[in-house]
């Protein structure tokens, strides 16, 4: 054996595994069959830690035997399925008794819907007023016509068509027809105009408050203002007299000069035309209680 066969062997002992050839016999080389040299698999040494590779391995102990699994039986399936369905169809029938079908809008109550609300500007600001409440209250305000030459209106206030003050919603239905007679006044007065207040048959749970009269006059516009002639107050009541002579130093000159007192509707026909005026029948039965007159007529 020469030097270089010793050299591998003694390595070979020295690492405990073959070392590798240096080389391969060619073929007809020194007369040498050729063969296939077979090379040995490097020994693997397992340790307890576990590699990366072991994350994908799957043990043997792990697994699984599908027949020895408990799955459901179709009875537990069955059982399931009741018990979600009958919520569910009770419930369908508790809906189908409680909504109904929507009704249908026609063209006409849809215009009639649009009734129910205006839009109305005072004072450079939009507001709007429900009609619907002040419904059975709008002949409170209505136009009587004309006086003199040119286009000076008479604007007729009733005060006997307003709310009952008792009621639960008498400062909402008041607040629109506040907007109601004011937005209805710039609407009807062109030039110069008069207001006619017709006090009488008025109880006094009806009375407007001094506060609301005071607010219509400040929000009406300062040319209307300025166009106010004359403010007849018919039938006045110990009530009315009273208010205006305790607001008379805190109001202008100028608007305690227009105000005038009327006892009759006979006197008030002298100061003005008549033929237009519109005069609720309660007020024309106290105009004739109160002259002594068997005919209401007779007290016009």
């Amino acid at each position: 054996m020469d030097q270089t066969h010793e050299h591998k062997m003694s390595f070979e002992g020295a690492e405990g595994r073959p070392a590798p050839p240096t080389s391969l016999p060619l073929q007809g080389q020194g007369g040498v069959a050729s063969q296939r040299k077979k090379l040995s698999a490097p020994r693997i040494s397992l340790s307890l830690d576990q590699s990366e590779d072991d994350l994908f391995d799957t043990p043997d102990d792990l697994d699984i035997n599908v027949d020895d699994l408990d799955t459901p039986d179709e009875a537990d399936y069955t059982d399931h399925e009741i018990d979600w369905e009958e919520p569910q169809a009770s419930q369908s029938e508790s809906v189908k008794e409680t909504v109904e079908p929507i009704p249908t809008y026609s063209a006409q109550e849809e215009r009639q819907d649009s009734k129910l609300w205006r839009t109305v500007i005072i004072g450079e600001q939009e507001h709007r007023i429900n009609m619907k409440s002040i419904e059975p209250y709008q002949k409170v305000i209505s136009h009587g016509g004309y006086y003199g030459n040119g286009a000076n209106a008479i604007i007729v206030f009733a005060a006997c068509f307003l709310p009952d003050s008792d009621r639960e919603d008498y400062h909402e239905i008041m607040e629109n027809l506040f907007l109601y007679v004011i937005s209805t006044l710039e609407l009807m007065v062109a030039e110069d105009y008069m207001i006619v207040y017709l006090n009488g048959a008025t109880p006094h749970r009806r009375t407007p408050g001094f506060n609301w009269l005071k607010r219509c006059y400040q929000m009406i516009d300062r040319r209307l203002r300025k166009n106010l002639k004359s403010f007849i107050i018919v039938h006045p009541s110990w009530f009315i007299r009273t208010i205006l002579a305790i607001t008379k130093p805190f109001i202008s000159s100028k608007f305690s000069s227009k105000i005038k007192y009327v006892n009759s509707l006979a006197e008030l026909k002298e100061l003005i035309p008549m033929e237009y005026v519109h005069i609720p029948e309660c007020i024309i039965r106290i105009s004739s209680f109160l002259q002594g007159s068997e005919n209401p007529q007779e007290s016009m």
